[in-house]
């Protein structure tokens, strides 16, 4: 008899308006950490929907419940595409992350736009989407949510390290998963490189082409956030209002702050898996392809750092959204207590039936 396998499609969109990363998975029913990312793609936001995002924390609420709705379809448009194109048959879950405008825990909110029940009518296909919201209600964090993916998908690392909008690490630490936002990654470093018309800094060039002035180091290390206990988790409204204001007020050229960005980033970086106490990293997300940032980080850190193939460092997190929605249809507590500081663990995330 043909073993089962569960065939779930992860999508996600960060913070960085990079795009949508989609990844059809697939998980052998007896043993799921045994995956296979049959196929995967980022499709790129065209140019409506990037400023759309870009503005949505601005809209009225009228303007933001359709486009809730507006931006489901568009993804379902995306989703039906990606299948029909690789030739893949319908999966039995989308496990949909969407697209985060809102993020205060601090003050017992989330909101990550994208209608999980008009994406499920879309397409047809049963959705598990709005992991956060429940964590939050219970005095979590929301955040992180990859930490069980990492130590059931990728259990041969001490920590896993990725490098999105935001960086976070992940590890078990006396028998107690781990897990926190570290710092501003590809958000800020994507948001001075394109004060002079670039998308992002290719390999790290720009930065490494600059000067890090000490000044602006310093005053980003002494930020009130790196001396809060964990767990903790950051926000682009946190970075808004608490980092880019310092980083411009300094008034350097775009090089010499890239270079201090990434100097920043490497040492806080390099202090979390010190802290962590893990030999290994597993170093995945969009930052694991800036070379020069990576360098930093080995310069900073005593650790042996691992950048995987490809489509593991591409999409790594589309594949644990995938893994934490089938948990979640399986009944299965897919977010822990021990990394968003909520009262209790849960099985976390909405299901719409297609």
């Amino acid at each position: 008899m043909a073993e089962t396998v569960r065939r779930v499609t992860g999508i996600m969109s960060g913070t960085s308006l990079d795009g949508l990363d989609l990844a059809y998975c697939a998980f052998p029913a007896k043993n799921l950490s045994d995956f296979r990312i049959v196929h995967a793609k980022t499709i790129s936001y065209p140019a409506k929907w990037q400023q759309s995002l870009r503005e949505a924390e601005l809209a009225t609420g009228t303007t933001l419940a359709k486009m809730h709705f507006d931006y489901a379809k568009y993804v379902a448009q995306c989703i039906k595409d990606f299948h029909r194109e690789a030739e893949l048959e319908a999966p039995e879950l989308l496990a949909f992350h969407g697209h985060t405008l809102f993020h205060r825990p601090d003050l017992g909110f989330t909101f990550q736009l994208g209608s999980g029940a008009a994406l499920a009518a879309a397409t047809g296909i049963a959705v598990a989407n709005d992991f956060r919201s429940a964590n939050v209600a219970i005095g979590g964090q929301g955040a992180p949510l990859v930490p069980i993916g990492d130590r059931d998908l990728f259990p041969h690392y001490g920590a896993c390290l990725n490098l999105g909008g935001f960086a976070n690490i992940s590890y078990t630490a006396e028998k107690q998963l781990v897990a926190y936002d570290i710092c501003p990654a590809n958000m800020a470093l994507n948001d001075w490189v394109s004060r002079i018309q670039k998308t992002f800094d290719k390999n790290g060039h720009i930065a490494a082409s600059g000067t890090v002035r000490r000044g602006l180091l310093n005053v980003l290390n002494s930020l009130q956030f790196y001396r809060e206990p964990f767990p903790r988790s950051l926000g682009r409204e946190w970075y808004l209002e608490c980092f880019r204001p310092v980083a411009e007020q300094a008034a350097l050229d775009v090089r010499d702050t890239l270079a201090t960005l990434c100097e920043h980033i490497a040492m806080q970086i390099g202090t979390a898996i010190g802290t962590s106490g893990q030999a290994d990293v597993l170093v995945t997300g969009g930052g694991a392809h800036n070379s020069f940032l990576m360098k930093r980080i080995r310069f900073h850190s005593e650790a042996s750092i691992e950048v995987p193939e490809r489509t593991i460092v591409d999409f790594k997190e589309a594949l644990v959204f995938a893994y934490l929605g089938l948990l979640r249809l399986n009944g299965v507590s897919n977010c822990l207590q021990s990394y968003t500081g909520a009262s209790r663990e849960l099985i976390s995330g909405q299901i719409h039936l297609g």
